[in-house]
């Protein structure tokens, strides 16, 4: 007997659905994550819903029949659909020694288990009356609960990401008293999937909004958290090449600025 995986229908509903090379990408993904926490790959002991691979293998592993051979992606277009994942928050990404680590955000709502599906027909059978029909006090309750969940999930950030909203908007208020107040709750958000799913530490955000809103062409251009999270890598490459001629006694981009020794990663 084959081996089998599940996907939940939403995926019909998502954005996923319309592009096909993210589409196979996901399954892909699913369908080679470990179902079991410890495995071990490499040397990388892996959690449930995880998978180590290259892009590079990756785009060979996607190759498809196209006449006579095989076409297999450009490692442009595999980034393309990974970023896209990531966006539509399906799986996080994060860069080992190894490999590129995949975790499936999630994972458990895709691939339950037949213990977890016998719950779930309890508690329906539960819910249904002797005349077959549920009751409205359930029906109301779990609508309810549905709205309620909705609800949290809009606006999933912690206290901490907020913090950070407030901070970045407060310094674009030094250059511009007469910026308009944005959605900081819309921010706070931005800024989770920034730690959460870009793997960004609090201490890397803060660095990035201090060095950004201090920068003579950065603090023009960054005026949100999306935009900051959008040139996140670009940031972090003119970090280190400041940092770089400093320490090699070259005129820094900013000469007011005092260095900063502290290890943010990058």
């Amino acid at each position: 007997m084959g081996t089998w995986f599940k996907v939940d229908r939403d995926i019909f509903d998502s954005d996923i659905w319309n592009d096909v090379t993210t589409f196979r990408l996901f399954i892909y993904l699913i369908g080679k994550a470990t179902h079991q926490d410890g495995t071990k790959i490499a040397g990388i002991e892996l959690e449930r819903g995880q998978y180590l691979r290259s892009y590079r293998m990756i785009a060979k592993d996607l190759a498809y029949k196209e006449g006579r051979g095989r076409k297999e992606y450009s490692l442009r277009t595999i980034k393309k659909a990974i970023d896209k994942l990531i966006s539509a928050e399906r799986v996080n990404v994060r860069e080992t020694e190894q490999g590129t680590l995949f975790t499936i955000l999630n994972y458990a709502k895709y691939q339950r288990s037949n213990d977890d599906e016998k719950e779930s027909v309890n508690t329906l059978n539960e819910e249904v009356n002797t005349n077959g029909k549920r009751s409205v006090n359930n029906n109301n309750n779990a609508n309810k609960a549905r709205k309620n969940k909705n609800n949290k999930k809009r606006h999933k950030y912690e206290i901490c990401d907020m913090s950070l909203a407030e901070l970045l908007y407060s310094k674009i208020l030094e250059n511009n008293p007469e910026h308009k107040k944005p959605n900081l709750e819309k921010w706070a958000d931005d800024f989770r999937k920034m730690r959460n799913l870009d793997d960004r530490t609090e201490e890397q955000i803060k660095y990035l909004i201090d060095w950004t809103q201090s920068d003579d062409f950065w603090h023009r251009n960054i005026l949100s958290a999306e935009k900051l999270r959008e040139k996140y890598d670009q940031l972090v490459i003119q970090v280190k090449a400041e940092r770089k001629n400093k320490h090699n006694n070259v005129v820094p981009i900013r000469a007011d600025q005092q260095e900063d020794t502290r290890d943010y990663g990058f």
